[in-house]
């Protein structure tokens, strides 16, 4: 069985998958970094609340933009699952063709969105619109060309920072509005968070197409904690929460 974990800013989202089905998925704030036993007891504890036996994870997977936790998800990989696993690090075979100035410069998390959306969608030029904490676009080609993207600030920290950052704005609740015009400072704020990034992903998604994928429209696959908040807007042509683990244990498939 294969343990794989993307550990994000926020939250380490992990799957366990058996064969090529997804017995389980489960979430773990990141914000508070855990010691290795820490983290070892919580993964143990959660695989038994799904019903499966944390002495049948032989491969673990591991994605991270949080180095400072690399250390403990190692040693707990190590004590409590017998195994080493793999990072995704520069050096790690992906199957992509990356073509950004400095490959060691992309996220490890947008490399195995990409991952996930070839895999899904081969032969395929695509976009991947990742809405985590922050909100990533990359573009594919159909090559498995990984061309780069946009990164820009995600909805939780965009509406973090009008609170943290202004004297009377409050937080809050992040949902679709009936309008583009709020009649309150909630709905104001509302309102202006989801407009913005629909407008946002409208024109990326429009001149990322115009200027690589001009002879052959790509596919927009979106996802993300927040991606089907957007649901209704049809910005995507397919939603995939589970994506990044998808391309995990892809790549765990490829080494």
């Amino acid at each position: 069985m294969i343990l794989c974990l993307d550990v994000g800013n926020s939250q380490i989202y992990g799957g366990v998958y058996e064969g090529e089905y997804l017995q389980a998925q489960f979430r773990h704030a990141s914000q508070t970094r855990g010691s290795s036993d820490e983290l070892g007891v919580f993964f143990r504890i959660v695989l038994r609340e799904n019903n499966i036996n944390p002495d049948n994870i032989d491969t673990v997977v591991i994605c991270c933009v949080v180095p400072d936790l690399l250390y403990s998800l190692r040693a707990c990989c190590q004590k409590y699952f017998g195994v080493d696993p793999l990072i995704l690090r520069p050096g790690i075979k992906t199957g992509l063709k990356i073509l950004y100035r400095d490959p060691r410069e992309v996220g490890a998390d947008r490399i195995a969105d990409a991952v996930g959306a070839v895999k899904l969608h081969p032969d395929r030029n695509l976009i991947v619109a990742d809405f985590g904490t922050a909100t990533t676009m990359c573009a594919i080609t159909r090559n498995k060309e990984f061309l780069g993207g946009n990164i820009v600030p995600g909805l939780r920290l965009s509406m973090d920072a009008l609170e943290s950052k202004t004297a009377q704005l409050p937080s809050v609740e992040i949902l679709p509005p009936d309008s583009g015009i709020g009649r309150s400072t909630i709905e104001s704020i509302q309102a202006g968070l989801y407009w913005s990034n629909v407008g946002m992903v409208k024109e990326l998604v429009s001149r990322i197409s115009e200027e690589v994928f001009s002879e052959e429209p790509p596919l927009v696959i979106a996802t993300g904690g927040f991606a089907q908040l957007f649901n209704r807007e049809k910005l995507f042509d397919h939603v995939i929460p589970d994506l990044i683990l998808t391309g995990l244990k892809e790549i765990s498939r490829i080494n």
